[in-house]
């Protein structure tokens, strides 16, 4: 990995109206992609994953807008960007998405083999034989046999995984630099989960792409990840590498997370899981958005906001208990077990 970002994400802030009230949805997020690494965005659902990577796509709903910030990618501020026509150089070409839901992706009414040369053409702009060959490669490279056959049929034709594998086709077809992978998993079973994120890797390394994973499974997290940022109420609460994050968090949210694993269930015992609700973005947040579910939160986790304090030199976290002043309060116990039950590969 390069010191340099890829892509770097300053001060964001975007804002959705809903019934003539606005809805605050990322919060000042900061946030740099290095090139050849895999970042995951880990949070619960509605914490902003989905909304800040299709920030870095144009492909915000027509009701949100980025409000402030910068999204700096190859001499372009995305956030600036307007149009379709200045996206189209960008989206598809440069950053490139699978969506957890293959069904939604796909043309019910083309063939697979028409969905991938479609892509081919508009971004690559390749016809004929040579769309026709980088189809048959890029079939063949996702790990779908007889890929002449297979190019002809429609995606009722194909089972769960293997329409999720034609996805990935079309996102790298073009060879994108950046691949946003939301979800890739969710809607398949645990063995077709396995060989998807297996087949992701693999193409990560052979295409040295650089991966951003958006995911609420840890599990998922610990086989992919090199970095991992977490995500809480439109806000990254902690970021770094996945060693880090997952065997010294120092965030109270990130440990509730961590502690909600299954891996870390006993056997006769209740699951945990972590009190209270989100806060309401509608409203204004004040303090630290966790502070009312956090059972160590800190009077001033009420009142201000906290900033992050390093914790090494690629680890941070938001949180008060980092501040010198602060009293020293130790992780929960559960997570002395995740040594054994979390096995990180790499």
């Amino acid at each position: 990995m390069e010191n340099t970002p890829i892509l770097s994400v300053q001060d964001l802030n975007v804002k959705f109206s809903l019934r003539g009230k606005t809805l605050h949805a990322i919060r000042d997020v900061s946030l740099d992609l290095y090139k050849g690494e895999t970042l995951a965005i880990v949070g619960e659902s509605g914490s902003g994953k989905s909304v800040l990577t299709k920030t870095f796509m144009g492909l915000m709903d027509a009701n949100g807008w980025i409000d402030s910030g910068s999204i700096l990618y190859n001499g372009h501020d995305l956030a600036q960007f307007k149009t379709e026509k200045e996206w189209l150089g960008i989206r598809g070409k440069e950053i490139a998405m699978v969506l957890q839901d293959p069904m939604t992706s796909l043309n019910p009414l083309k063939t697979i083999g028409a969905q991938i040369k479609e892509a081919l053409k508009l971004h690559q702009h390749l016809e004929g034989a040579a769309a026709h060959e980088r189809m048959i490669e890029t079939l063949r490279d996702v790990g779908i046999t007889e890929p002449e056959r297979r190019a002809r049929q429609y995606p009722h034709e194909f089972s769960g995984g293997m329409r999720q594998r034609v996805v990935i086709a079309i996102a790298i077809a073009c060879r994108p630099q950046i691949l946003i992978c939301d979800e890739p998993t969710t809607a398949l079973d645990v063995t077709i989960q396995a060989q998807i994120l297996h087949l992701i890797r693999e193409l990560v390394r052979k295409y040295q792409l650089t991966t951003v994973y958006i995911t609420h499974d840890l599990g998922v997290v610990a086989n992919v990840a090199d970095r991992v940022a977490v995500m809480y109420a439109g806000d990254i609460i902690e970021i770094g590498n996945s060693r880090e994050v997952f065997y010294d968090a120092r965030h109270p949210y990130t440990w509730a997370l961590l502690s909600s694993l299954p891996q870390l269930g006993v056997k006769g015992e209740e699951l945990f899981s972590i009190q209270g609700t989100p806060p309401n973005l509608f409203l204004e947040i004040k303090g630290d958005a966790f502070a009312p579910r956090n059972p160590h939160a800190l009077k001033i986790d009420f009142e201000q906001r906290p900033p992050f304090f390093a914790v090494s030199p690629t680890h941070k976290a938001k949180t008060w208990l980092l501040d010198p002043r602060a009293p020293e309060v130790k992780p929960p116990k559960i997570l002395k077990r995740l040594r054994k039950g979390v096995e990180l590969e790499k």
